[in-house]
């Protein structure tokens, strides 16, 4: 499964999942990603970290 933010890999019993009040289901890696999207919204394309094609 990947990171619904920065699309890394993530290791089978590591991460978070989170779903919203729509049913629509997020995947995270670390909580670095889940504040960027979810608090910060931030767009992962303008972001050098990511692995998301511009």
């Amino acid at each position: 499964m990947k990171c619904s933010f920065c699309k890394k890999e993530i290791p089978p019993g590591t991460g978070k999942m989170y779903i919203t009040k729509t049913g629509k289901i997020y995947y995270f890696c670390s909580s670095k990603c889940e504040k960027n999207m979810l608090k910060l919204k931030r767009n992962p394309t303008k972001l050098k970290w990511t692995k998301v094609k511009k």
